[in-house]
């Protein structure tokens, strides 16, 4: 008898123990529903994308204190986690994704409440937010890999929306982007900046000399086009000229240099055999065009640099 009562008793403890937290503080009231069967079922994965494997990411590290919990980001929610019966519960406070009800803003405010400042500080000013972009617009905080923070995959992240990029970054001269080298962040904050196009330095030249440093000078022999605006001449995002120049050689450099020292037309008729039509073809049309005599575009110490010659 006495040990019947004693096994009635460890059982009704057991029946009582609350469910134990999976791996955030306090995430027991959402796994004891949202668990493994969430991952295997269309519906819910919509809603709900590999729950789980939060888990996997910095935002499951336990023995961070800063760790947000589900509440942390989704809101208390107390209609949806006291829902009872078999009709569909309602929905939480906060929803993140494209198809959410949640305004933008607040998807977007809620991420800000740990990740404000630093590279994040001109978010509220920036494109993305004034477009209606958030975070989730981007980021995918529940799956263990997050596309938008791999090299390889960035782009394509970006191009989901950017689709006159994707296609200049396919074109025969174009930065290395594709090969993995050069990702869209290398050039820009898409969380925001000072600068024109979200780029991370406050102007284009600074952005284009964190790589191509020879080309920042100074310079006792400068081309003013080329230390105003590298965009002047080059397509940064790709183009089918050599080194993603705009227009080819030499018709970009006559946009500027007509008529000074060299004839600003293709057809000189002087040191060239006469062609069918009883013209011949100026010699800056040949091999490089400009460049096989001005090398140094960007600027040169030489003594004949005032030319921006060898």
């Amino acid at each position: 008898m006495g040990l019947a009562l004693m096994a009635g008793t460890a059982f009704a403890a057991d029946v009582a123990k609350p469910p134990a937290d999976l791996f955030l503080k306090g995430d027991a009231k959402c796994t004891g529903c949202h668990d493994e069967a969430d991952d295997s079922t269309p519906t819910m994965l919509d809603l709900h994308p590999s729950v789980l494997a939060i888990g996997k990411t910095r935002h499951g590290m336990t023995g961070d204190s800063r760790t947000p919990t589900c509440t942390s980001c989704h809101g208390n929610s107390e209609k949806h986690v006291n829902h009872k019966g078999s009709s569909k519960p309602p929905a939480t406070d906060v929803i993140f994704g494209k198809k959410s009800q949640t305004s933008a803003k607040v998807q977007s405010e809620t991420c800000l409440t740990c990740h404000a400042g630093g590279s994040n500080i001109h978010w509220d000013n920036g494109v993305h937010a004034a477009n209606d972009v958030s975070c989730s617009s981007c980021h995918s905080v529940h799956r263990a890999k997050d596309k938008v923070r791999d090299k390889t995959q960035q782009a394509e992240v970006c191009y989901t929306c950017h689709k006159t990029q994707r296609a200049e970054s396919n074109k025969a001269s174009h930065h290395p982007m594709n090969e993995g080298k050069v990702v869209c962040s290398s050039c820009h904050n898409p969380h925001g900046s000072t600068g024109p196009k979200q780029l991370i330095k406050n102007t284009v030249n600074e952005t284009c000399y964190t790589c191509h440093t020879e080309k920042r000078g100074p310079f006792l022999f400068e081309h003013p086009v080329a230390s105003d605006n590298c965009l002047n001449c080059h397509n940064s995002h790709g183009s089918n000229n050599i080194a993603m120049l705009k227009t080819r050689q030499p018709y970009l450099c006559q946009q500027c240099h007509d008529f000074t020292r060299h004839p600003g037309n293709p057809y000189s008729g002087t040191g060239l055999p006469p062609s069918a039509g009883g013209t011949a073809a100026a010699q800056q049309l040949l091999l490089r065009s400009c460049a096989s005599c001005h090398t140094q575009v960007h600027g040169s110490n030489h003594p004949s640099g005032v030319r921006q010659t060898r």
